[in-house]
């Protein structure tokens, strides 16, 4: 599936969990499509934030069941990416500069 580079990455992750990865390894998390493959990721974060990446790891993250009242539903599965980058590269968007 062809997917643009603006498709591929939906969000930054903002998570305790993400932040203790970003300080310790150089990891980022990403919201990301979720047709989208490793090597698409790797080639829309590098597109997108001018930064060499290093290791792509990716987690479909199952949907939960939600009540309203009665009412019984399920949010969607979602996929996440944690992207190593190369020693010196940094993202701005998560170093609030």
């Amino acid at each position: 599936m062809n997917l643009a580079v603006q498709d591929v990455v939906k969000r930054p992750l903002i998570t305790e969990k993400a932040e203790r990865a970003r300080e310790a390894s150089r990891q980022y998390a990403f919201e990301v499509h979720r047709d989208a493959t490793k090597i698409q990721v790797k080639q829309a974060v590098e597109k997108l934030f001018n930064v060499h990446v290093l290791d792509v790891r990716t987690a479909i993250a199952r949907g939960k069941n939600k009540r309203v009242g009665r009412n019984v539903g399920r949010r969607p599965n979602w996929k996440k990416a944690y992207v190593t980058l190369k020693e010196g590269d940094t993202i701005a968007l998560f170093e609030g500069t």
